[in-house]
């Protein structure tokens, strides 16, 4: 199981963003209430928050102290996990170099999932994304989704929900994030770059996805971006210079690269018009 399977490197966060508050007290209700459910499926666009959620839920519910319905980060679990090595609650995503989750890392979950809590009354299991599965992780994961052990809370985190089974959604309570308006988002973006001016300008690079455009800023890829974006609307235009665009494409991944462009061609389509969408130039692009 790799550092971060068991909860190492992953960000301090304990309490939600600012446009998760109505989510977050909806769960905190089903917390007091006793009727949280064990398999929660969080939904919504990519660089959003969910998984941010899907920690401080994880962390509010290993928590021995919580107060004013957050982890009070003060006793010995809230320790453990912010220093990630509390043994009741297991991260798992795609490891290093790989794009799936795969059916060895979920029977490993379902392995832990039986056993019993170590530090409290509660474990918690987070897939970051769930739809980045592979059909027999799917498949092994289906088991615990129907005989779910006590006291253990899972939480699938899912961009994309059509990359989850049918089987496996139905036996989830979803939870729809949407991404936050221009304005939330700007404002929390503003607390990082201490510049309004250039949140505006990340999170148009980023398309209004908040996390995004903070990721941008921390790599300082703002101005690089938007340099890449221009070329590459050039080329949707056929003004651009193909040699120019393969060089600034050359040091990126395949992956990052084809993002880029899809992120360009998009932007590039939603300028357009109804009649421009119709001409020969719109109808090649799309």
């Amino acid at each position: 199981m790799t550092r971060r399977e068991r909860g190492h490197d992953l960000p301090a966060a304990h309490e939600p963003l600012p446009w998760q508050g109505d989510a977050w007290l909806h769960l905190e209700r089903q917390i007091e209430s006793g009727r949280l459910p064990h398999a929660l499926l969080f939904a919504g666009p990519e660089h959003t928050g969910k998984g941010h959620l899907a920690l401080c839920l994880a962390r509010r519910l290993l928590c021995h102290e919580p107060s004013g319905g957050l982890p009070c980060e003060r006793c010995h679990a809230c320790a453990l996990s912010a220093s990630g090595g509390h043994g009741d609650m297991r991260w798992v995503q795609p490891e290093e170099k790989s794009r799936v989750i795969k059916v060895d890392q979920i029977r490993d979950l379902v392995d832990f999932s039986q056993k019993t809590a170590s530090f409290g009354e509660r474990k918690v299991l987070v897939l970051a994304p769930a739809d980045s599965m592979n059909a027999s992780a799917a498949n092994a994961l289906l088991k615990s989704l129907e005989e779910p052990a006590a006291d253990t809370y899972l939480v699938l985190v899912c961009h994309r929900l059509h990359g989850l089974p049918a089987t496996i959604r139905s036996r989830c309570q979803m939870l729809r994030l949407p991404a936050p308006g221009a304005e939330a988002s700007r404002r929390w973006l503003d607390r990082q770059t201490g510049s309004p001016e250039e949140s505006v300008q990340l999170l148009s690079l980023a398309h209004g996805l908040p996390l995004l455009a903070e990721q941008f800023y921390r790599a300082g890829e703002g101005a690089e971006r938007t340099a890449l974006q221009l070329a590459l609307r050039s080329g949707c235009l056929g003004e651009g210079a193909i040699p120019e665009i393969a060089e600034r494409f050359s040091t990126m991944a395949a992956e990052e690269v084809l993002g880029s462009m899809a992120t360009a061609l998009e932007g590039f389509l939603r300028d357009l018009d109804q009649g421009q969408l119709a001409s020969p130039r719109g109808r090649g692009v799309f």
